[in-house]
């Protein structure tokens, strides 16, 4: 049995003062002695934590606990060992920068698809609807060499905040198919999906959960090579394990 705990969640909520929750994370986390980073902004939360199971089960009861982050969903995998060498609780403008102040996904989501469903568009490509199915991965070029989707469409930018440009630059490429964004966790899809939808591309949706749900759900299906993570572990393969031990 492994001995360490990955969690990694995040949820677009209205956040008034970020910086107490910040110090009430940091005491709980601490007094739990996990690692990993935390960020907080007035958009929500977004953090990669581990530790012991007996240790971070308690922690996320109580952080459930605390209303704005009542439902957070998590992604869960195991290790032999901490990827994180530090606890990093900080304030940030957002939790993923994209520098794009009107999309607000704490006040709006974009429709979803499940990694069930997508595994089966992406069979047949096409949608329920006959329309043709594109995945369009919004993750740094470095990530998707990894590993990605058959076929995804891959802009190859530096980083997030490089992507209303790049939309820019290929939204015709879109056009008549029906576009689902994914990323690791579903945070970057998320708000790329949002940005999508408000740049006129009629037929958005965000992957649920992101890759590391899909790989949960429905494992390596026309997904090639492994999903970076940023942690120790570097990537994990299709089963949740890191795909070279640490």
């Amino acid at each position: 049995m492994k001995s360490i705990l990955n969690v990694s969640a995040y949820k677009f909520v209205g956040l008034s003062e970020p910086s107490t929750w910040r110090d009430a994370i940091r005491a709980q986390a601490q007094a739990f002695r996990l690692r990993g980073t935390v960020l907080l902004a007035e958009e929500g939360i977004n953090l990669f934590m581990a530790g012991a199971p007996e240790a971070m089960r308690p922690f996320l009861q109580w952080l459930r606990a605390q209303e704005p982050f009542a439902d957070l969903v998590t992604k869960e995998s195991e290790s032999d060992d901490l990827p994180f060498g530090k606890l990093i609780v900080k304030v940030k403008p957002e939790i993923i920068r994209m520098n794009h102040p009107m999309i607000r996904p704490q006040n709006e989501r974009a429709p979803a698809v499940d990694a069930k469903t997508l595994a089966r568009w992406l069979a047949t490509g096409h949608d329920d609807s006959g329309r043709p199915v594109v995945a369009l991965d919004t993750r740094n070029a470095f990530e998707v060499d990894h590993g990605r989707f058959s076929g995804a469409h891959d802009w190859r930018i530096a980083k997030f905040s490089d992507f209303p440009a790049a939309l820019l630059a290929h939204r015709e490429d879109l056009a008549g198919k029906t576009v689902v964004s994914y990323c690791t966790g579903g945070i970057r899809c998320e708000k790329a999906a949002l940005l999508m939808r408000k740049a006129g591309v009629e037929n958005v949706l965000q992957l649920e959960g992101g890759i590391l749900q899909y790989f949960k759900e429905v494992g390596g299906q026309h997904f090639e090579g492994n999903c970076f993570v940023f942690d120790e572990r570097e990537a994990l393969s299709d089963t949740l394990a890191p795909s070279s031990p640490l």
